[in-house]
């Protein structure tokens, strides 16, 4: 783990090194940076790979202040001035996404192409809201139970496996530390009419059991961006698809990096 000391944060990342193309990933929200690791072994031959975790999140520590996602893109932004990186692939999944979109509207210089994993670029549905703020607040209270660890991890992984071991993660984690990340969440802008403004290639890439971000919000997403050639579908991938279908999450994104102009 290396440690960036950018924004007034201490940020943590895992970087892969070499003289790659750079591709930098952010993380979803309650997850950290290795939830890339399927994607970091398939890229890391040929790419300079960068995981990071997002304020309150994984190693990174926060300076407790309410934050936007505006601001975590300043993070991303100012984690490649840290590594000297000009010019980079940008991605992450859902909340991943939202940063990613922000850094291509604030320094759209910066960002060779996007690498969006089931993701979108409104906000949360009205009717949810009400249910995913209960969600955090019960969690910040009394932690993550296993009823609701069971919940969540249903929400954003779905199998068995892969549950057991992120609801392990959440129990070992305070609690209070999702207190701001929920607020960051639940209050964050629409970016819908803005996405004409990005210009670069994107990968839109969205499971089809994605039982927390829609399948027309993926398609809304793709559509309004210029660079978009439409949704890559995975069959039966859940809102974590790049962990349940590592393979074909995989496929595309190597397909995609590998077309893109030197």
């Amino acid at each position: 783990m290396n440690v960036a000391s950018v924004n007034g944060q201490q940020i943590a990342y895992d970087d892969t090194g070499g003289d790659g193309p750079a591709i930098v990933l952010a993380h979803g929200f309650l997850m950290d940076r290795t939830m890339f690791a399927p994607q970091v072994a398939a890229l890391r031959d040929e790419y300079r790979v960068i995981t990071w975790d997002e304020r309150c999140s994984g190693d990174t520590v926060h300076d407790g202040r309410p934050f936007t996602y505006w601001d975590s893109a300043a993070d991303c932004i100012a984690l490649l001035d840290h590594l000297g990186i000009e010019r980079a692939v940008v991605g992450g999944m859902s909340q991943g996404g939202f940063i990613s979109l922000r850094v291509a509207l604030l320094a759209p210089e910066r960002v060779r192409a996007l690498i969006l994993l089931d993701t979108q670029a409104g906000t949360e549905d009205a009717e949810v809201i009400p249910l995913y703020q209960g969600m955090i607040d019960e969690w910040v209270a009394n932690g993550p139970t296993d009823e609701l660890a069971a919940a969540t991890a249903g929400l954003i992984l779905g199998e068995p496996g892969l549950n057991a071991v992120w609801a392990a993660k959440w129990k070992a984690s305070p609690q209070e530390a999702l207190a701001l990340p929920g607020q960051t969440l639940l209050t964050r802008d629409d970016i819908t009419g803005r996405l004409g403004e990005i210009a670069v290639p994107a990968l839109v890439v969205h499971g089809t059991a994605d039982l927390s971000i829609s399948m027309d919000k993926a398609e809304a997403l793709a559509a309004g961006l210029a660079g978009s050639r439409g949704v890559v579908r995975i069959e039966g991938g859940t809102h974590a698809a790049n962990l349940t279908h590592p393979g074909q999450v995989n496929e595309a994104i190597v397909a995609f990096v590998g077309a893109l102009p030197a």
